[in-house]
């Protein structure tokens, strides 16, 4: 894995989908962490809005997209991916000072999907490094954003600059690549959660069902 900076870069978790799912260690099929049923029976979904429930319908019994509910460990969210998450640590760079940053992966149906968390030192640097976050990941794709609206799951704690972005951009090999990328924060903790190859078929209403499962605990 290379250094990617702020944001998470194509060559990183959420970049090299053979990267993704080998040598890092997995987490444990605990109840929070088990594939979903056919009827949805899980607290999350069932209290979700009903756009959630009719996304998670159209691809829930794809062989593709095996959602199960996610509480990564140390996180305070919990989520749905499509497929068996790993854990990544590693170090990115926040201005002129390293800091650490914790990834959640996994890749399947020619898409990737990652949560990534990192802590500000202090309420007042949330903010700054929010905004950090979304300029070196469209950067690290050498694309443009385009906002898509406030994003705001439940628990969250309110900042001007969290949202939801597409990002068009290369890789760089010069091949097309587009993401979407949601950006929030609990407290002093700041999450990314993104989706690599988010056109790719069945993508768009995987990435819905994606970013709309997420709540902070």
């Amino acid at each position: 894995m290379q250094q990617s900076g702020l944001g998470m870069s194509v060559k990183s978790s959420i970049g090299d989908e053979g990267s993704v799912a080998r040598g890092h260690p997995q987490l444990s099929a605990t109840p929070d962490n088990r594939r979903m049923q056919t009827r949805a029976r899980r607290p999350g979904v069932r209290g979700a809005a009903a756009a959630l429930l009719a996304a998670i319908t159209a691809v829930a019994c794809s062989p593709v997209f095996d959602w199960r509910e996610a509480r990564p460990d140390g996180s305070g969210v919990a989520l749905m991916f499509p497929c068996r998450p790993a854990m990544e640590d590693r170090q990115t760079q926040i201005g002129a000072a390293p800091a650490p940053i914790r990834v959640h992966s996994c890749a399947t149906g020619g898409a990737v999907f990652a949560l990534a968390a990192i802590d500000a030192a202090d309420p007042a640097g949330v903010t700054p490094m929010l905004d950090a976050f979304r300029l070196q990941t469209a950067a690290n794709l050498a694309g443009t954003a385009t906002e898509l609206g406030a994003f705001s799951p439940p628990g969250a704690t309110p900042n001007p600059r969290s949202a939801r972005l597409a990002i068009v951009g290369k890789r760089p090999d010069g091949r097309h690549v587009v993401a979407q990328a949601a950006f929030f924060v609990k407290g002093l903790k700041m999450f990314q959660a993104t989706v690599l190859n988010a056109d790719v078929a069945g993508g768009p209403q995987a990435a819905d069902t994606f970013f709309g499962a997420i709540r902070l605990l």
